[in-house]
């Protein structure tokens, strides 16, 4: 099993910043990518960000240029930095864990961090 705990979430004024970290631990070999998914009220889950084991990004048209996603392999971390926070970034943010065991990948979640951007 791997336990995924977020932290960072909050309230702050559009325009501002936040840093959400999300640790994994339990059985950690073979994490492989994770990442952050949000999802707002009455909205489907959406992507935000990922990254690979080896730092490979992959950052979502809606937060690019103003998020940064970055991993701690030692620290089994990983960190969304996002920037010039606007209204509709709104959402509970989820991390994910992804897994290897070979053929299969599980994908572990966190419980979710809300934050809340004020106009």
């Amino acid at each position: 099993q791997v336990q995924v705990v977020e932290s960072g979430g909050g309230l702050v004024q559009a325009g501002g910043s936040l840093r959400l970290s999300c640790a994994a631990s339990g059985s950690i070999f073979s994490i492989n990518a994770m990442g952050w998914y949000r999802q707002a009220p009455g909205n489907q889950r959406e992507l935000v960000a990922t990254i690979t084991s080896g730092g490979i990004t992959n950052v979502a048209d809606s937060v690019k240029g103003r998020s940064t996603i970055s991993r701690d392999n030692a620290k089994n971390t990983v960190y969304l930095q996002m920037n010039s926070l606007k209204p509709e970034d709104t959402a509970v943010y989820y991390c994910y864990a992804d897994k290897r065991t070979p053929p299969y990948t599980t994908r572990y979640w966190g419980q979710g961090t809300q934050v809340t951007v004020s106009s």
